[in-house]
């Protein structure tokens, strides 16, 4: 009864101190405001796995999960804008010590970066160096403008060159591989991809080997944890963002043996090195020690270096960015991507990672990395005569000509293949400078050539 009494005198009483009710209005006003917010922004989808191990001396497929389903690439985009960069130092169109000058755009690109002013530059072996370790970003869109002119227009090299080099469902938006809805990819292509570095720049492709190098004060090490911790592992590249998740492109040779995986949509940069170094381990023993391994067919130089706009490829289907699952327009930036580094506060495309249940009843989820372990480890190993016999997407390589092809005679094959034939060819400005002691053992040559028999 008393607290009845003392209820109606404080409600009869005099009215609410006068900020009790703007602060009960303000919290009203932001409430709906957040709701708003919260319903206006779309549900991302979580990052999907993805992989494939493909034998590099035969093309066949030795592993595939989901291997044409379209996914993002991250910084796996860098191989293509190395790709182009060996192929216009190969064509002489650069040097190594030609300058890679900084954009007010490049430098102002988000981490992973070098850090280099508006203006300034570096050589063209640093910025390689920086794109195989730390995934430099504002380097590779320094490169990108000093091949293409502008970035938009190295994207559009980019993507010509992936369809030439066979990669049908490749789109670059790009050179860095940062957050692009429509810049997609698929785990066969990036395989085809890691194939044709190795196949068509034998003389630069050590870089992916690189652990580290010295940037004025810093030592910048690789984040590819697996080299120099999996035997035979000699690159290739890694690649994060909360959309692709995590990411990573190997090549392994051991034993005569030569294979490239690909591992798209990891949950974590650990769960993602543990998947790869299940799948050599269970899958460079069925690997063939024989084959060429020239699966991916050379191509026409891309117009890098010159003036002139790139028409967009109208003649090839460019793949859709659709799929097998929604692809979210815009999120969070994450706190960090690498240790020690901090990104900016930008509109992106990445997806919220999917927590793992901690309760052991529970199956993994299908079409996970998490699952594809399971049933990894699960799996009776595989005998080589029982690979699968599907053969990559490969373009056929020409018929054998009479001689030795322009690319052949330059060295492309490595010197044990190199040939004499022909007067005028480039060994003969090879025996000068050799006299002239320029170029060292590299440019000693047999007296025939296993290719053209001359």
């Amino acid at each position: 009864m008393k607290s009845s009494v003392v209820s109606k005198s404080i409600f009869n009483g005099s009215a609410p101190y006068a900020p009790v009710l703007f602060f009960k209005k303000a919290c009203q006003v932001l409430l709906v405001s957040l709701t708003a917010t919260f319903t206006a922004i779309p549900v991302a989808s979580a990052a999907q796995y993805a992989g494939i191990v493909v034998d590099a001396k035969t093309g066949k497929v030795l592993y595939s999960e989901d291997a044409d389903s379209l996914r993002y690439p991250a910084s796996l985009t860098k191989m293509m804008t190395l790709y182009l960069t060996f192929e216009a130092l190969e064509a002489g169109k650069i040097s190594k010590n030609t300058p890679v000058r900084f954009s007010k755009n490049a430098s102002a690109e988000p981490p992973s970066k070098l850090g280099v002013r508006n203006g300034n530059a570096i050589t063209v072996e640093q910025a390689i160096l920086a794109l195989v370790t730390r995934s430099a970003n504002d380097a590779s869109t320094a490169l990108g403008e000093l091949l293409g002119g502008s970035e938009d227009r190295f994207a559009r090299i980019m993507t010509n060159k992936a369809r030439a080099l066979g990669m049908t469902r490749t789109t670059y938006r790009n050179a860095n591989g940062l957050p692009n809805d429509a810049q997609m990819t698929t785990a066969r292509d990036q395989a085809r991809l890691g194939m044709a570095l190795r196949q068509h720049f034998p003389q630069y492709y050590s870089y992916f080997s690189t652990r580290s190098f010295r940037f004025g004060k810093q030592t910048i090490g690789n984040h590819n944890r697996l080299l120099g911790n999996v035997r035979g592992v000699d690159g290739i590249k890694t690649g994060y963002t909360r959309a692709a998740g995590f990411n990573l492109v190997t090549s392994a040779q051991a034993d005569g043996r030569s294979i490239v995986g690909v591992v798209m949509g990891g949950k974590s940069g650990g769960a993602r090195d543990a998947q790869m170094r299940a799948l050599v381990a269970k899958y460079m023993p069925a690997a063939s020690r024989r084959g060429g391994g020239n699966l991916v067919a050379e191509t026409a130089d891309a117009p890098t270096m010159q003036a002139q706009a790139v028409a967009q490829p109208g003649e090839t289907a460019v793949a859709a960015t659709g799929g097998s699952f929604n692809l979210p327009s815009n999120g969070p930036v994450p706190d960090f991507r690498y240790s020690g580094e901090t990104t900016q506060s930008i509109e992106v495309a990445y997806a919220e990672p999917v927590k793992a249940s901690a309760n052991p009843v529970l199956k993994a989820m299908p079409n996970t990395l998490e699952a594809q372990s399971r049933k990894l480890a699960k799996a009776a190993p595989v005998p080589a005569a029982d690979v699968d016999n599907q053969i990559t997407n490969s373009v056929a390589k020409p018929a054998a000509e009479s001689g030795c092809s322009r690319r052949q005679r330059a060295g492309r094959l490595g010197h044990p293949d190199r040939c004499d034939a022909g007067q005028g060819s480039g060994h003969d400005a090879a025996r000068k400078r050799q006299g002239q002691g320029r170029q060292g053992p590299a440019w000693r040559y047999p007296l025939h050539c296993r290719l053209c028999k001359r």
